[in-house]
């Protein structure tokens, strides 16, 4: 037996056995399909496919994606083949191209539409689990998003669990006051896990046009440049809750996946990585594997929550 094979990369969420902690995070790996023929997706603990909704969305218009320092800008509007060709056209190709866990990313503009999907999936098998986008503009109530209002989180997500029983994921807003509360609101309402967190709210500027540089103005900021916005969400949310965190948030390598589990992450989400490498969820986890025997961690999921206090003076 080799040292590597004695690392136990396997982790527990929600009763369920991962392989690994790395997931791929939705809207930047498609629907999953996509990537069978650049990397093996067996080797990933789990897949979240693009946000599903009632309806197909042809999203915003174009330019909707900009690079910025350590990071991007995307507005893409939330653009899917809605569930209905998810169910009929990409699901069954998905799983018949992996065993590994399928997350299924949904959203709605109010809480029927989240139910509407969730049903329809309900009936679809081969699904792990679902995962709330709680960002979305909830158009009865102003504009306002489910996730920066404890009441309208508390509704969707009561709505949704009392729909099915299959493990139900938060993906919260980093956009709030305080995301320790509405990390114990997503709990209390029946959530198994929680997703932190989504992008933050931001824009781009071109000084010669003096134009926004996105056609939607502002689109949500990802990559490096958010990772330590992110941890400290992660933590702040793992003190709060007793159920699992996924972690999100500029993670490339490694020695980022070890920073969120030792902030209270159980797993981690790969997203803007994605983009600059193709195959980066493979790589890290292959890295992630190397750091562990390096560092004679036997089992990485050991070192969640383990963030110790900083040196006395």
């Amino acid at each position: 037996m080799s040292p590597s094979s004695s690392i136990d990369l396997r982790v527990n969420l929600f009763d369920l056995e991962f392989r690994n902690p790395i997931i791929a995070a939705s809207g930047t790996f498609g629907y999953g399909i996509e990537f069978a023929d650049i990397l093996s997706l067996d080797m990933l603990g789990g897949i979240v496919t693009k946000g599903l909704s009632r309806v197909p969305m042809p999203g915003n218009l174009s330019p909707r994606m900009v690079e910025t320092a350590a990071g991007m800008l995307n507005a893409i509007g939330l653009q899917n083949v809605g569930v209905e060709a998810f169910v009929k056209e990409k699901l069954p190709a998905l799983r018949q191209a992996t065993k590994t866990n399928i997350i299924a990313n949904v959203f709605g503009f109010a809480a029927d539409d989240y139910v509407a999907v969730i049903e329809r999936l309900n009936a679809a098998d081969g699904i792990t689990a679902y995962e709330l986008n709680v960002s979305c503009p909830n158009t009865r109530h102003g504009g306002m998003v489910f996730g920066t209002d404890p009441h309208l989180l508390e509704e969707v997500v009561v709505r949704v669990r009392r729909a099915t029983e299959r493990p139900l994921i938060v993906k919260l807003s980093p956009n709030v006051t305080s995301i320790a509360q509405m990390a114990r609101v997503a709990e209390e309402a029946g959530a198994n896990a929680l997703s932190v967190a989504n992008t933050f709210v931001g824009m781009a500027i071109d000084a010669e046009t003096r134009r926004p540089r996105l056609q939607n103005v502002t689109g949500g900021l990802s990559g490096p440049a958010i990772k330590p916005l992110a941890l400290r969400l992660v933590m702040e949310s793992s003190r709060a809750v007793r159920i699992p965190i996924i972690g999100i948030g500029g993670i490339t390598n490694a020695a980022d996946v070890i920073e969120f589990l030792l902030a209270g992450a159980t797993a981690v989400q790969v997203g803007t990585a994605s983009y600059a490498d193709p195959r980066a969820t493979e790589n890290i986890v292959k890295d992630l594997r190397s750091w562990c025997l390096r560092h004679r961690v036997m089992r990485p999921s050991d070192l969640t929550g383990g963030l110790l206090e900083p040196p006395k003076t």
